[in-house]
């Protein structure tokens, strides 16, 4: 799907089985399949996973499916029988990965938990994601994402002063926790063949961990000051200016000056070079407390001139700032172009964009070799060639609604 489509990628060869659904475990293993493992998705036979049908749908599958399983060989299997927990143990006994993002005890139950499997692959890295993680009072919980944002400390703190909570039209628990999971999956691998001796081990990710693990320092300023950082809107408690300033145009931008080099060429632009002498502003922590009297004046400078206008000025000045995006604003934008931050694939014969994946590596980068499958796309190959089975056998499983 893209160019350089041979080139070698850093987990070629890295066999990656995949249960479970929605988005935590299946974007982790998307991240792994990018950059080449050989990634099996297992899912159930009446419907698969929620998320072909979630969001925008067109032709029956939503179209964010063909972005979180590209690359992935879509097998079915019913893990509530016996006959498909055998088949999913012949998979995990030939991997080097197994991702499950199911409650905690449900791999156990099925007989494919990490003391069960270690008996037949001791190398298996087993990575389980969760809402609060394997251990602890609340590990048997259900824990969506929005349920463990404000858990692990997220929602506290975005919003408005005196106002709800406000949640990001992102499911942004579940990324994160797929991100930290793809992270313990490579150091363990990196472990087992370093200091393990091929030897593999649990990566247990909980989700409210992964936004506990955003808080930057707010754990040692409340344990040491009782500082508890609240909601500031679209200010960043204890940095200034860093903030979003109107436009004559009607439209807004993001300024972060907040370094004192750069706010000394802001004031500059301001039209008032000595401000950033003024003792109310030239440190950061004066800075702060007159953060409501430095925001209106620079709010009444980006006022009186257009977004395009004042963007120009402040780049030239080399004063960090940019325009509020949307995906549409995303698609016409040269710099994400130039980053080739868009892969087309081909779905019933029409183009579609989707995202590529971050980092970029210059030597083994990533890609897209195939969009999200259809619901059982793999089933012949995955249980022919990598398990042996006959065409009877798979022909058994489809007859008793095993796969």
């Amino acid at each position: 799907m893209t160019t350089g489509a041979q080139t070698r990628r850093p987990l070629d060869g890295v066999r990656v089985i995949e249960v479970g659904q929605l988005l935590a475990g299946p974007f982790a293993a998307t991240i792994l399949g990018y950059y080449g493992a050989e990634v099996i998705k297992v899912e159930p036979p009446e419907g698969g996973d929620p998320i072909r049908r979630w969001r925008i749908v067109k032709n029956d599958t939503a179209l964010w499916w063909y972005s979180l399983a590209r690359n992935k060989k879509c097998v079915t299997l019913d893990l509530r029988v016996d006959a498909g927990r055998q088949v999913l143990r012949q998979l995990v006994d030939k991997a080097d990965v197994l991702i499950e993002n199911f409650r905690p005890g449900t791999m156990e139950k099925w007989g494919v938990g990490p003391k069960d499997v270690k008996t037949t692959n001791p190398g298996l890295i087993y990575a389980r994601i969760s809402g609060y993680g394997q251990t602890g009072p609340y590990a048997p919980r259900p824990g969506f994402a929005s349920v463990c944002e404000g858990f692990g400390g997220f929602r506290y703190v975005n919003g408005f002063p005196g106002q709800p909570s406000v949640r990001p039209n992102l499911s942004i628990g579940d990324t994160l926790a797929g991100l930290h999971a793809a992270l313990g999956i490579l150091l363990a691998y990196i472990g087992r063949d370093k200091s393990r001796h091929g030897e593999g081990q649990v990566v247990d990710v909980a989700i409210f961990e992964a936004i506990y693990n955003l808080m930057e320092s707010m754990v040692p300023e409340y344990d040491s000051m009782g500082i508890v950082r609240e909601p500031s809107g679209s200010t960043l408690t204890g940095i200034v200016p860093s903030n979003i300033y109107p436009t004559s145009d009607g439209k807004t931008i993001i300024i972060g000056a907040n370094t004192n080099p750069m706010f000394q060429r802001l004031c500059e632009l301001l039209g008032n070079a000595g401000m950033a002498q003024d003792p109310r502003y030239k440190e950061n922590s004066n800075r702060v407390e007159h953060q409501t009297a430095l925001d209106e004046l620079i709010g009444q400078w980006t006022g009186s001139l257009t977004q395009a206008d004042v963007l120009e000025r402040l780049e030239h000045a080399g004063v960090a700032a940019g325009p509020i995006y949307s995906v549409a604003d995303m698609l016409t934008d040269p710099q994400y172009q130039a980053r080739n931050l868009f892969e087309t694939v081909t779905i019933d014969g029409e183009p579609l964009k989707i995202p590529a994946i971050i980092p970029q590596l210059s030597a083994t980068p990533g890609r897209t070799d195939w969009p999200g499958a259809a619901l059982g796309a793999h089933n012949d190959e995955v249980f022919g060639q990598l398990l042996g089975m006959t065409d009877e056998m798979i022909a058994k499983l489809k007859q008793d609604g095993v796969v």
